[in-house]
């Protein structure tokens, strides 16, 4: 039975991505995500002025008479969360974890692809797959969804983003839309990544916290690795010391933008320490214009 707090949870997400998935954030969506492919429709006799190159060359064998193929735009769309539960996710120095910015991260954008009629599906991730939801339609299935990412009780604590991303090419045979939601602590998936985005359209979205970029001056402390359990001693009043911190976080963020730009991945960030619908809005844009 699923906990009083959780079902709580799960509504005011729903009531917050209903007021922000509003018909000017649905349209962008729309306008960047849909309409990018064709889908085969049927086969019909060449008629003079039809391009040859349509021509399908085995029915016209077959039949003696020259028949083309016939395609129309492809308007359902199937889009798929990848998200990295583990436990560096769990971290947060404000109101709320990294994990559960993912969550509503990915409920703002699969409330918007019920409005357009597209499926979605899940994949939850550590360094196994701790779960897969295959796509379907419908705001019963998107509310399972935010209540798996919620709820779901992960079984290891680190991570694994490029068994992940196998696992997608493996499971998922129609192109689709997919967000890979982590905080990117590991390093290792551009191979994986690459091979992922040429069959799929592939969206990396960076989730961080601000006390990640940035020590507050605030003396001797304690911090344990989520991931290992390692725990270390920090004298944050060490404005050398902060002064490495902040270098090697934005050296980590700019290597992580590197990698994504060499395979044509997009990049979105987003912060338990800021709001997100504006970036996500500026996202669409740049991408519109750019296609």
């Amino acid at each position: 039975m699923i906990p009083p707090e959780i079902i709580k949870k799960v509504r005011q997400i729903q009531i917050y991505t209903t007021r922000a998935v509003n018909a000017s954030f649905a349209g962008q969506y729309e306008s960047v995500f849909k309409g990018r492919g064709m889908q085969f429709d049927e086969v019909r006799e060449y008629m003079p002025g039809d391009d040859i190159r349509s021509i399908d060359w085995n029915v016209t064998a077959r039949t003696g008479k020259p028949y083309i193929k016939r395609f129309v735009e492809e308007r359902e769309m199937t889009v798929i969360f990848a998200v990295d539960l583990s436990a560096s996710g769990r971290f947060g120095t404000l109101d709320k974890t990294k994990n559960q910015l993912a969550a509503e991260f990915c409920a703002v954008l699969a409330f918007a692809a019920a409005k357009n009629n597209d499926k979605v599906g899940l994949l939850i991730f550590t360094d196994q797959v701790e779960l897969y939801i295959p796509p379907k339609k419908g705001s019963r299935h998107i509310l399972r969804l935010i209540r798996e990412l919620l709820y779901f009780q992960t079984a290891r604590r680190q991570t694994n983003i490029p068994l992940a991303l196998d696992y997608l090419a493996r499971v998922v045979r129609k192109r689709a839309v997919v967000f890979v939601v982590s905080d990117f602590i590991q390093t290792d998936f551009k191979k994986s990544l690459s091979l992922l985005n040429k069959r799929h359209d592939c969206i990396a979205v960076s989730v961080s916290d601000p006390a990640e970029a940035k020590l507050p001056n605030v003396g001797l402390i304690e911090f344990e690795d989520a991931e290992s359990g390692q725990i270390v001693g920090i004298d944050t009043s060490s404005g050398a010391f902060r002064g490495r911190y902040e270098s090697t976080a934005a050296g980590r963020l700019g290597e992580l933008k590197k990698t994504l730009r060499s395979i044509n991945v997009d990049y979105i960030n987003i912060s338990t320490g800021k709001p997100y619908i504006q970036d996500l809005i500026q996202f669409f844009h740049l991408r519109h214009r750019r296609y």
